[in-house]
């Protein structure tokens, strides 16, 4: 495991990477492994993309993000603006049913209503997240899917044995009314969110609880 200078170095270095965000504007402090991210960005675009390449280093136990999105004047935008574009991106994006719904106040952008299916709601705040002129993305649709527990479960299991190097031992799965509860352990964060996004990719699932711990 990295001490906490060896992290903040890592997590400086990948920001720099990262083409899309402007690591000079972003603060970062570790503390046992938990990474905290502060300063300013011109879009909730570059925000997002810092905080996921944080999550990207290896030994990243947590994030927090006090990152503050300030708009430039050329990109400030009506709520009306942004709640015709985001209606536009959604109307023509295949993956999005006509049951979600957008809201926009002072520019922070409210997803709802409803999907069947986890990716079609991840799809939704994917397609309006690079709109100008947003300070903030709420995802507020619900997922009401149809499948049993113990189909939920057995899906679940068979895929992480598929992605997993060693057959999906270190996680184990729980399934009860559409939730889902991941216990065990992964070496990185994205094995983590790996697991996770199995989870959620299974036909039934409403809510997944990670207990899953990085070791």
């Amino acid at each position: 495991m990295k001490n906490d200078v060896q992290l903040r170095a890592d997590v400086e270095q990948e920001l720099r990477w990262e083409p899309s965000v402007r690591a000079e504007q972003i603060g970062v402090s570790v503390k046992d492994g938990v990474i905290e991210l502060d300063g300013h960005v011109d879009s909730l675009w570059e925000k997002w993309a810092a905080e996921r390449a944080t999550m990207r280093v290896a030994d990243a136990r947590g994030v927090a993000s006090e990152i503050k999105v300030e708009l430039p004047a050329s990109s400030v935008r009506t709520d009306a603006d942004i709640a015709r574009t985001a209606m536009n991106q959604l109307e023509w994006n295949f993956s999005v049913p006509n049951t979600v719904k957008v809201k926009v106040s002072d520019g922070s952008l409210t997803l709802s209503g409803t999907t069947e299916w986890q990716y079609q709601k991840e799809e939704a705040e994917r397609a309006v997240r690079p709109l100008i002129g947003m300070r903030w993305v709420c995802n507020d649709i619900t997922v009401t899917p149809r499948a049993s527990a113990t189909d939920i479960k057995a899906k679940i299991e068979s895929a992480l044995k598929r992605t997993s190097a060693d057959d999906g031992h270190r996680v184990t799965v729980e399934a009860a009314n559409g939730k889902v509860i991941l216990r065990g352990f992964v070496h990185t964060w994205s094995e983590r969110e790996e697991a996770q996004h199995t989870a959620w990719a299974a036909p039934g699932v409403k809510e997944v609880e990670d207990h899953i711990a990085i070791a």
